[in-house]
This record gives structure tokens, C-alpha cells and sequence, in this order.
């Protein structure tokens, strides 16, 4: 398997800038824009990631073995039009796989990190890696010079891929060192294999915390809570045969007719898997058109019931997480935190609205990013604070334009353009933006 390395460009191919697109973060988003740049236009180009192997970001760098795609592999590929890419490069690298699959989240980090290596190969020196950490974007009349820990890059065009913001702050935190771990994926002392954990957050990243945990020998009860204590659910072993439930989604439709619909669907018969799997091909025009107190009326009262029916695990990974629960080694409960506290005999005093205090070993942030300007990176910290980033809606991500544009030569792909669209997360809908961007950003270096 090819592995990324650093490119440097000989110096009869040397990049100018008015020529050159930065890219800054090697995560899937980056992986995927980088290819698309070198086979769909004849610019330069330059990956600014920290990884000596880029492609695969925190959503696969840190994933273990246990850790599995909550989408099948047929849903997967970096290649739009060729939906068996993936299946067919894991065949070929000994992986027998068909298209409903789930892979492992490591193995599909080596896909994207193998795809971002061949583009390299095959890139005549127009694609390099630069490896370095951004610290600032400087703009200038020529462009934009990119600041970092290994030197500035200078270039006519930058794209921010930077995946999502910083873990959601806890309010009624005053707890640090070992036993309070704000980022679950970074590394974190384990705690001790008999105590009490607590998990913030009942997602998709807490049940990875807790399938971690419980595979490296934690022996304690596992509690995660949030404010409905709902558990994503799980994808049937086989798609839905339903493929298309006739939801009648023309037109333009309010939210409560639209959770009118949904329900007789349901009620009549349609699988619940394909009525959703239906709506998230429509989820971005339907969010687009519903108006601000319908959209305030999602977040406030949908989004959760949306994300655990929507973002499904794996059978696998639920049969693991309901083997813990009926053995009483994990489970998921509803609840407000008040506080997370030192306690004086060792570890966290953690008290929940209604309940009396209890004491954990540690407790473990799985809340998922929060909200912007506040949960932004130091990087991102900078652009907000020199105005050349603005909040998007509801401070959910940056503000674009619907290409992907921020101003004049900077432009966004990823989780970050949540706000403008509800889908951001996933492989087929950056693959989506990756399109759309870079025809409009080809577009603006060609009529000039």
C-alpha cells in the first residue's frame, strides 16, 4: 500500500502563486479536494496538514480496530460516478468486501491516504505537501500568504478544511488534569480499569469512547448521559428493500407538515430506515426553504430524534453496545449536568440536575463540536477575531456563499458550512461540495 510523502517541486515546475491553491488540513475534505483539483483543473497545488501521511484526519487516524464506518462501503468511495471504488481497492489490497459492508474506519483512512498518494505520483509535481500546522492567513495584494510552524506559503486561491470545531464546552466545569478529558479523541491517561466513568453525550462518539474503554480492559460501569438520553440506532443487517417511499416532498413544506408526512409514511407501512435514508438526499433543500422559526424549531426540538435515526451504527457495533447494556457495563440515561468538580478522596464529584452527587473516576466530554466563534481552533480563533470569518446561521459553521466562498479567494469545504446546509458531515455530501467548489473556483482563475 503507497503511503503520502512530502513532494517538492523541481524547479523547472516551480508554482507561482497566481497558479497555486493552499489547502489547509489533510482530513478526508482535504484528500478529496486535492484529487479533484490535479484531475479537473491545471493548478497548483499545496496540502498544508501536520500529518507526515495525510487523508486521514481525526475521523480515521485515531480510529482502533473496533471502530467501524457507519455507512456501507457502496456509499463510501471518493469517486462519485464509480461507487465500487471502494469495494474493488479493498478487494485488491485482500479485504473480500461487497458494497453493503461496513469497513473499518482505519482501513478507509488508508483508502483515502492510498487515493491521496497516487494523485501525488501521478501529479507531475503540481501537488505537494507541505508539513506544517497553520497558525495565520495574511491576504496581500497578490493573494494570501499562509503562516506556519514550518514557514509561509504564498498562494492566489485558499480553502479551509479544517473539519469541525472544538469539542462543545461544558457549562458547570471546573475540573482539569487527568480525570476530566475534554477531547475524547486526543490521548488521555486511562482510567483506573475499576472505577466509575461517565460519558458526556450519548452519540456516535460515545459509543466509540465506550467500545475503547470496554476493549482495553475497563471493568467499572460506563454511564453516558444527555439531555434525552437517546443512543444512535442501528442500521438493518441489509438495506431497506423500500428504496423510495413516496413522501411527496415537492413543493415547498413547513416543518410540521413535513413531520406530519414522515409519520403516515411510516405508519403505513413504509420502512422507517428508507423514509429517512429518503429524506437525507432532501435534507438540504428542505432546510434551505423552511423558514428561520422552523429552522430554530429543528434544532431545538428535531435535530437529536433527526441524528440518532440518521447517523446509525453499524450491526456489529450495536450488537457490541447492546451486549454491555444487558450485562449492566454500560448504560444511557437523561439528564442536565450542574457540575463536574475535583473530588478530594480522587477523581470528579459530578452532580446531575435532580439526582444526589456521585463520584466518577473520570469523566469523558463526548458532546461533539460546539458552536462558533466560541468552540473555534486557535487557527480559526485568529481569522474570526481579523474578521475575515463570520459565523455562519445559528453559529453552527462559517459563513459562504452557496459555492463554498468566503471572499474573494478563500474559500470552506466540510463540516464548517453547516448553517447554509444541514448535511455536512459525510463522505457524499463533501464529495458534493467538493464539486461544486472547485467548478466555481476554476471558474474564477480562468475569467479573470
Amino acid at each position: 500500500m503507497s503511503s503520502l510523502v512530502e513532494v517538492v517541486v523541481p524547479a523547472s515546475r516551480e508554482a507561482t502563486r497566481d497558479r497555486t491553491v493552499a489547502i489547509i488540513g489533510g482530513g478526508a475534505t482535504g484528500a478529496l479536494l486535492a484529487r479533484a483539483l490535479i484531475l479537473r483543473t491545471d493548478l497548483d497545488v499545496v496540502l498544508i496538514a501536520p500529518d507526515r501521511f495525510p487523508g486521514r484526519g481525526v475521523a480515521y487516524g485515531a480510529a482502533q480496530p473496533w471502530h467501524i464506518l457507519n455507512a456501507r462501503a457502496g456509499a463510501m468511495s471518493i469517486c462519485p460516478d464509480d461507487p465500487m471504488h471502494l469495494v474493488r481497492w479493498a478487494r485488491l489490497h485482500g479485504h473480500a468486501i461487497e458494497g453493503t459492508d461496513f469497513l473499518p474506519r482505519a482501513l478507509y483512512g488508508d483508502y483515502l491516504a492510498d487515493q491521496l498518494a497516487e494523485i501525488v505520483a501521478t501529479s507531475g509535481g503540481r501537488l505537494r505537501h507541505h508539513v506544517a500546522t497553520a497558525t495565520a492567513l495574511r491576504r496581500d495584494p497578490d493573494g494570501y500568504v499562509v503562516l506556519t510552524d514550518a514557514g509561509p506559503v504564498r498562494a492566489e486561491q485558499v480553502i479551509l478544511a479544517v473539519g469541525n470545531p472544538e469539542q462543545q464546552r461544558l457549562p458547570g466545569v471546573r475540573a482539569t488534569g487527568p480525570h476530566f478529558v475534554a477531547d475524547p479523541w486526543s490521548a488521555y491517561p486511562k482510567p483506573h480499569p475499576d472505577e466509575p466513568v461517565l460519558l458526556i453525550g450519548t452519540g456516535l462518539t460515545a459509543v466509540d469512547v465506550a467500545l475503547s474503554l470496554t476493549e482495553n480492559g475497563h471493568r467499572g460501569p460506563i454511564e453516558a448521559i444527555s439531555r434525552h438520553g437517546l443512543l444512535p440506532l442501528a442500521h438493518p443487517q441489509l438495506p431497506p428493500s423500500s428504496a423510495h417511499p413516496d413522501l411527496i416532498l415537492d413543493g415547498a413544506l413547513t416543518l410540521r407538515r413535513l413531520i406530519r408526512r414522515v409519520r403516515a409514511a411510516i405508519a403505513g407501512g413504509a420502512d422507517w430506515v428508507a423514509v429517512v435514508d429518503t429524506l437525507r438526499h432532501h435534507a438540504d433543500r428542505l432546510w434551505a426553504e423552511f423558514d428561520d422559526c422552523d429552522r430554530q424549531r429543528f434544532l431545538r426540538h428535531v435535530a437529536r430524534f433527526w441524528d440518532v435515526h440518521r447517523h446509525r451504527m453499524a450491526p456489529p457495533v450495536a450488537a457490541r453496545i447492546a451486549e454491555l447494556q444487558e450485562r449492566g457495563a454500560l448504560s444511557f440515561t437523561s439528564g442536565r449536568l450542574r457540575s463536574v468538580e475535583p473530588d478530594p478522596r480522587g477523581g470528579l464529584l459530578v452532580e446531575i440536575e435532580g439526582r444526589a452527587a456521585r463520584r466518577f473516576g473520570a469523566v469523558i466530554s463526548c458532546t461533539g463540536p460546539g458552536s462558533l466563534p466560541g468552540s473555534a481552533s486557535p487557527f480559526l480563533a485568529t481569522l474570526f477575531r481579523d474578521g475575515v470569518l463570520r459565523p455562519g446561521p445559528y453559529g453552527l459553521g462559517v459563513d459562504t456563499d452557496p459555492d463554498g466562498r468566503i471572499r474573494r479567494g478563500l474559500w470552506l469545504a466540510g463540516p464548517l458550512r453547516r448553517g447554509h446546509t444541514w448535511e455536512t458531515t459525510a463522505v457524499p455530501e463533501i464529495r458534493a461540495q467538493v464539486d461544486r467548489l472547485v467548478s466555481a473556483l476554476h471558474t474564477a482563475t480562468v475569467v479573470r
